[in-house]
């Protein structure tokens, strides 16, 4: 295959990527669209919300337990943000020692009062047997299943075991298969109520509940004394250290005190929005305006491939997803600078092989080869430093890392493959001897 017709496949290739691109991020512009419609997810300053601040005591936590009880009580609040069902909640822990807090922002949420009332109980562990007649409880439930309902009573009931008699929660691997289980320790008083317990129901669950939903249910399998029982099961070792990590955020007396509320209104982040897109598309005009001044025919091939880069970037964020914040964007607009500076080093090596008398063909080849070793190291040393900061920055840092590195790859992507197969197309033709159109 000779490279103008290597070049046409390639370009064919791209331009049904396109049309699905387009019908991917704006279905609602177009007569028939055959792709789902999915909304762009909106971070807290675009879509409005809520943001709360949480003060953790932890003067009751030994030192060297404190790091597992904030991962652990995270976990619990994260399970009760998806009450909302809100989209990409952000809860993160900051701070160290004995003042540690706990960041919570729930876009899309308004009723603050709801979400406190919610989001700031301490986590709550406890152990429930079956009620006397659960079998009656267990009928109705499956009959109003296949009716479609949703809402069943639970046959369970409480017992009085809860969390503060959970001294500690651990993995323990199997001496030979190395499967793992957990282990419950409980303290004197929670020993002789699970003895009790599970003298009493032998062949039956004794279902451990967080926060009134089920976290496992083990059936007792004999009586057990001395306060020390395990649970098995197929668990994979990432698996049991969460239950693990939420076992003992039930059992740790962790309060935590609401300190800063902040609500974020849906018109000024729709206001942001808006104001952010409009920069975006101005800064997209000005930089092709130019381009193609400077340039003339590449930079028209640059305009072209900068249009494809933007939709293909849109549609990633849709496809990932990702949650656009206004940090998230300026790493796309960033990148778009990124993809620029590529098109400028190839045309500008493409001048210089031209001056020095090569050919069309020659200076296009040439000169991708030799600018190529620029760009990559460029866009490595980016891709680093972007990397690093997703890795150790707060939510909105690694939403600009995120859309920061996926514009590179892009703009890598359609430098490549979209900008040097377009202008393959000009090889041996009259325009590509007109030498102040290149040039």
């Amino acid at each position: 295959m000779t490279p103008t017709k290597k070049a046409v496949a390639i370009l064919f290739a791209i331009l049904i990527l396109f049309i699905l691109a387009i019908s991917f991020v704006f279905p609602q512009f177009l007569p028939f669209s055959f792709m789902p419609q999915v909304p762009f997810r909106l971070g807290l300053d675009l879509q409005g919300g809520i943001h709360l601040v949480y003060e953790a005591d932890l003067q009751g936590i030994p030192t060297g337990e404190r790091n597992q009880a904030m991962g652990g009580l995270r976990d619990v609040i994260e399970r009760r943000v998806n009450f909302f069902g809100v989209t990409e909640p952000v809860v993160q822990v900051q701070g160290d020692g004995e003042s540690r807090r706990l960041i919570v922002e729930l876009a899309g949420v308004f009723e603050p009062s709801q979400a406190i009332a919610l989001l700031g109980q301490t986590p709550f562990l406890e152990f429930r047997e079956y009620k006397d007649n659960f079998q009656e409880i267990i009928e109705s439930n499956q009959a109003l299943a296949e009716a479609g309902e949703i809402s069943f009573e639970d046959p369970f009931q409480a017992t009085g075991l809860t969390g503060r008699f959970l001294s500690r929660a651990d993995i323990e691997l199997h001496s030979v298969t190395q499967e793992p289980s957990i282990t419950l320790q409980f303290d004197e008083e929670g020993a002789e109520l699970f003895e009790l317990l599970t003298e009493k129901n032998v062949g039956k669950p004794l279902a451990i509940y967080l926060d009134g939903v089920p976290l496992q249910v083990p059936i007792v399998q004999g009586v057990i004394a001395g306060g020390r029982a395990q649970i098995t099961g197929v668990f994979t070792l990432k698996e049991a250290q969460e239950v693990v990590r939420q076992l003992n955020a039930g059992a740790l007396p962790l309060p935590i005190t609401l300190i800063s509320q902040q609500s974020v209104g849906a018109s000024l982040g729709n206001q942001s929005l808006q104001q952010s897109l409009a920069a975006g598309m101005v800064g997209l005009l000005a930089v092709a305006l130019y381009i193609i001044a400077l340039y003339r025919v590449p930079g028209i091939v640059a305009g072209i491939s900068l249009l494809v880069y933007a939709l293909f970037l849109l549609a990633l964020f849709k496809l990932i997803p990702v949650t656009l914040t206004l940090a998230g964007i300026a790493g796309a607009i960033l990148s778009l600078g990124m993809a620029v500076d590529a098109n400028i080093l190839i045309f500008s090596r493409m001048k210089e092989e031209m001056k020095s008398g090569k050919s069309f063909g020659s200076a296009l080849e040439d000169g991708f080869s030799r600018a190529w070793p620029s760009i990559r190291d460029g866009n490595i040393t980016t891709l680093a430093v972007a990397l690093i900061l997703f890795w150790f920055g707060s939510s909105f840092v690694k939403g600009f890392a995120l859309t920061l590195s996926l514009g590179i790859l892009v703009s890598l992507f359609t430098a490549i493959f979209l900008t040097k197969n377009q202008l393959r197309l000009f090889s041996d033709t009259k325009m590509g001897k007109v030498l102040w159109l290149w040039k």
